[in-house]
């Protein structure tokens, strides 16, 4: 019997492949107030669940997110796409937030200002 793979398993709850990629991020915190925190930074990883990203501001789990991800794919290979996602922050630590994806869709985008 193999105990490091034991060990890593158990380590290791997640319920979906992650995959390591790097793509500009945009989030906003949702929220009632009018004074909505709102940075940018980069996906880390992702997978059908969640998304790992860097963040400007610390925050806050159980903070209610949107995120807007610059897509690599194009619709009909000339219209930029993006990623829209909602979430809960399930973690935040060392500057990387984790938010548990709730709902997604592509939409169209204009490219993202450098």
């Amino acid at each position: 019997m193999d105990t490091q793979n034991n060990t890593q398993n158990s380590r290791d709850r997640r319920g979906a492949d992650r995959f390591p990629i790097e793509r500009e991020v945009r989030y906003k915190v949702l929220s009632k107030k009018s004074t909505d925190e709102a940075g940018i930074g980069h996906t880390v990883n992702m997978s059908s669940n969640g998304i790992l990203f860097t963040s400007e501001h610390m925050l806050i789990p159980g903070r209610r997110l949107e995120l807007a991800i610059s897509w690599p794919a194009q619709l009909n290979n000339t219209t930029p796409l993006k990623l829209v996602a909602r979430g809960l922050v399930i973690r935040f630590e060392g500057g990387q937030a984790a938010i548990e994806i709730q709902q997604y869709e592509f939409r169209t985008s204009s490219k993202l200002p450098n």
